[in-house]
């Protein structure tokens, strides 16, 4: 007999309870989240997922962020200590993704959040964090102090690099995730917040900071990515974006001298840039 989980079903239950509000039946709620939860951690389902119909080639998950919101609601403290002692919500215990798995997370401080999907291959370097609602795909390196926030989806074959920030987002639940697509570089020091969407192979250099609403300087084709209305900045396929800044034009910013920072595409991944991104296998 199959146990495959009704989605559907899931679905529609969610919305009611979520509905209800502070009305919510607790043990409802409580059972429902259990559910998705295992789904989540079985990359069964994601807070958002690939739609070739949307113009950004994804879309959320609205019900599934629906069923985090409740489960963090209608949880009670607890005792989750381990090592360690450690407080939080009884419904998110402690992750313990077993050998399994096959997920290599080396000693140090490293944490894996009960409702996030992490694939075989991943390697954690330690400290790192994957927040619940996360979905981290087969290959993926998520190196020392990266965070990878509530709902973010990342590719297989990225390398988040030390210090790297992907930005969570749950609430407005409508609202996309940050998306790291396929075999894409994040240098250290990095911040991508807002719902930014990282397409295919691109390299973002260390310290670019972006957001949902970041304007792009694209040198190579003369133009400026804008986020259209709606909708997040989209950084494309194989670019390689780096810190740049730009005249404040406003005075007395001339007058001072001042400049903000600001994402520059300086070019198109080639065979050249290949040769010195995949130095990063060796170290898997």
């Amino acid at each position: 007999m199959s146990t495959t989980p009704d989605f559907a079903a899931l679905r529609s239950q969610t919305e009611q309870l979520f509905a209800a509000g502070p009305a919510a039946d607790k043990a409802a709620a409580r059972a429902l989240w259990a559910e998705v939860r295992a789904a989540l951690n079985a990359g069964a389902v994601r807070s958002a997922e690939p739609d070739p119909t949307s113009p950004t080639g994804w879309k959320v998950n609205t019900w599934v962020k629906q069923a985090i919101l409740l489960g963090l609601r209608h949880g009670d403290m607890a005792d989750v200590s381990g090592a360690f002692p450690f407080y939080d919500k009884d419904t998110l215990p402690v992750r313990r993704p077993g050998l399994a798995a096959g997920v290599r997370i080396v000693p140090g401080g490293s944490s894996i959040r009960e409702g996030a999907y992490v694939a075989r291959g991943v390697i954690c370097m330690p400290p790192m964090y994957i927040n619940l609602g996360a979905y981290v795909d087969e290959g993926t390196m998520v190196d020392s102090h990266a965070l990878v926030g509530s709902c973010a989806q990342i590719g297989k074959r990225v390398h988040l690099s030390a210090a790297a920030q992907i930005g969570g987002v749950i609430e407005p639940v409508g609202a996309l995730p940050v998306i790291i697509e396929d075999d894409v570089l994040v240098g250290g020091n990095t911040g991508i917040y807002e719902g930014a969407i990282v397409k295919t192979r691109a390299v973002i250099g260390a310290g670019v900071v972006l957001t949902g609403s970041t304007p792009i300087y694209d040198l190579v084709n003369k133009t400026i990515i804008a986020p259209a209305a709606g909708q997040p900045v989209v950084v494309p396929p194989g670019a390689v974006v780096v810190p740049g800044a730009r005249t404040v034009k406003r005075e007395p910013g001339p007058e001072w001298g001042l400049s903000v920072a600001t994402p520059v595409i300086v070019k198109y991944r080639d065979d050249k840039t290949d040769s010195r991104t995949e130095l990063e296998s060796w170290i898997r």
